[in-house]
């Protein structure tokens, strides 16, 4: 058949990004970069879970990546056991929803339960929000990236235009006092000169265009179109590089701050268990947002890319091997970091949890950089660093832009199909003209809103949502028996119980927990108002409510009593893979 066709020579040709790979060696590499690429935005907001009594939270979708890029100590235990009993389950579970049903998003719940369609929709705005500011930061790192072929790296000294009087480089003299007021090289940099921050009072008024900013952003959309209008066909080359390229630089990161001084510092500090930490709630929430947040259960990723994997891939190996690789690379990137704050920390002569105290996107652009102004061979370590950050960056932004291409497209395959390279270039284009308002002097302000609530809580109750509907609705026995039809065996007795009870359990008590906190917002010295906050609950709140708003025109659209209506509702429209709807989707790749 055309559809066998079609899916036997793409598996020839090349791997596709979920990690289900036809060649035995690149899954492992592919999967576990698209899971690094999440652990960006991690670091993005990091902060020691030692070092505070709860994790900001609250407020609709207040639920941010979490506090802490890494395991550690005593931290250790609830990692796992949310990761043993919640995200490695629902990580299997979509890869084999999307690798059996083999279509995106938004359509696959005509094949589970169609009342819960508007999941679908929820998904693809939550990427679009995700895009509007996932992608400025990448545009931060490859401002840097070029800022850093220089003989001497722009934030090494305070003797700069854009420097103030409080500005203290500790580094080279003994008689150096640090204070509460001092600011470093490298964050005056980030927020003088990157950002020109200074320039915007708050959200009241963002300013004007940085047009450098918009340069850097129009050539990482460039770069992203180029990688994803053609399908996977051509974002599974890129990733060749993409994938492999952060694992080389993160070794040569890890040696060279094994060898800085106070390193041990931060190692002792990531290492030693602090048992008390496990009586806090706080930490429970941490862990298991970490375990989610990594893994990626509920973007519609999963679903994607597993949708062109072939229909016997054995999607349960996959699953188990990447979310191992997922978690040992953040334990090793956990060295990599704590080396350096340990070496922060030793020069600054504070406390380890000083240096790493929040500061929002501090780790990436303020403390990292500033180690690697200190370092012998700045310059390359400074290039490597943030080709390493740009890299991981794009894998996470095809991963997202991907699922949502594929959800849209599978959904109106016949007028989509024929013009994808037109469909990724229209969405290329909202995403860049959504993103224009993060490219402001206030831009950073926009960034903290849309990444504290685009995508938090909203995207929790996504998995919540999906998990019931596939295990209550869909019949944990019926999924079974998909399972057992591509694999050739059924999934044990604690994968159903994971499914029906206990990951579902956890993402609510995550988000319960999330939600009972609401601490104010700030950025840097900046209070956000109380009106953002509404503002941002408003857009956390617009994607979960396609769900309800989708159920009630879904019901509303079905004749019947409210009964039969519900009964039609709940049962799936259609049972198995549309061999005319693959063939027309994988036909790029012929």
């Amino acid at each position: 058949r055309v559809a066998t066709r079609a899916q036997g020579d793409f598996c020839r040709a090349l791997p596709d990004l979920s990690g289900a790979w036809c060649r035995p060696l690149l899954p492992l590499t592919a999967r576990a970069a698209a899971c690094a690429g999440r652990a960006v935005r991690s670091q993005l907001t990091i902060r020691s879970h030692r070092s505070r009594a709860a994790r900001p939270g609250g407020g609709w979708a207040r639920c941010s990546p979490p506090c802490c890029p890494c395991p550690a100590g005593a931290f250790l235990i609830p990692y796992t056991l949310m990761a043993v009993f919640g995200g490695v389950p629902l990580f299997y579970m979509e890869l084999a929803l999307g690798q059996f049903h083999g279509t995106g998003a938004i359509p696959i719940w005509k094949r589970i339960c169609p009342i819960f369609k508007g999941v679908g929709f929820a998904i693809c705005i939550i990427g679009l929000y995700v895009s509007f500011y996932y992608n400025t930061i990448i545009a931060w790192a490859l401002y840097y990236f070029y800022s850093s072929f220089s003989g001497t790296l722009p934030w090494t000294s305070c003797d700069n235009p854009w420097n103030t009087p409080s500005c203290t480089s500790y580094f080279g003299g003994s008689n150096v006092t640090w204070t509460n007021s001092s600011r470093s090289p490298a964050e005056e940099f980030y927020t003088r000169k990157v950002l020109e921050i200074q320039k915007s009072s708050g959200l009241y008024d963002v300013g004007g265009i940085r047009w450098q900013l918009l340069l850097c952003l129009f050539l990482i959309f460039t770069v992203v179109y180029f990688s994803l209008w053609k399908g996977v066909k051509t974002s599974g080359k890129v990733v060749w590089v993409t994938a492999t390229l952060p694992y080389v630089v993160l070794l040569v990161l890890l040696v060279r701050g094994a060898t800085l001084p106070g390193a041990w510092r931060g190692v002792v500090f990531y290492l030693r268990p602090d048992w008390g930490k496990l009586l806090s709630t706080a930490v429970w929430v941490d862990a298991a947002a970490q375990i989610f947040f990594s893994l990626g259960p509920g973007f519609g990723v999963l679903l994607a890319l597993a949708s062109y994997n072939p229909f016997h891939n054995n999607c349960y190996r996959d699953a188990l091997v990447t979310s191992a690789v997922n978690c040992l690379t953040s334990f090793l990137s956990g060295f990599v970091i704590f080396t350096v704050l340990g070496y922060m920390a030793e020069m600054r002569d504070v406390e380890v949890e000083d240096v790493a105290k929040d500061k929002g996107p501090s780790l990436l652009f303020i403390t990292y950089p500033e180690a690697i102004a200190t370092m012998v061979g700045s310059t390359f370590f400074a290039i490597m660093f943030f080709l390493m950050v740009i890299t991981l960056g794009l894998d996470s932004t095809f991963g997202g832009l991907e699922a949502v291409i594929t959800a849209v497209m599978d959904e109106y395959p016949h007028v989509l199909a024929p013009r994808r390279e037109l469909f990724v270039l229209g969405l290329i284009a909202v995403c860049f003209l959504g993103s224009l308002t993060t490219l402001t002097y206030g831009g950073a302000y926009v960034v903290k809103l849309l990444e504290e609530f685009g995508a938090g809580c909203s995207i929790l109750a996504v998995v919540l949502l999906e998990a019931i509907a596939v295990s209550w609705f869909y019949g944990i026995q019926r999924f079974s028996n998909d399972v057992e039809a591509m694999l050739g065996f059924a999934p044990g007795m604690f994968w159903k119980v994971c499914w029906v009870a206990i990951s579902p359990a956890f993402l609510a008590f995550i988000i319960a927990s999330s939600l009972l906190e609401q601490p104010p917002l700030a950025l840097f010295d900046y209070q956000y108002p109380a009106w953002s906050i509404s503002v941002g609950s408003l857009v956390g709140a617009s994607s979960f409510v396609c769900i309800p708003f989708y159920m009630v025109c879904k019901l509303a659209g079905t004749p019947g009593s409210l009964k039969q209506r519900l009964a039609v509702c709940i049962r799936p429209e259609k049972a198995a893979r549309d061999p005319q709807v693959e063939a027309m989707r994988l036909s790029p790749l012929l």
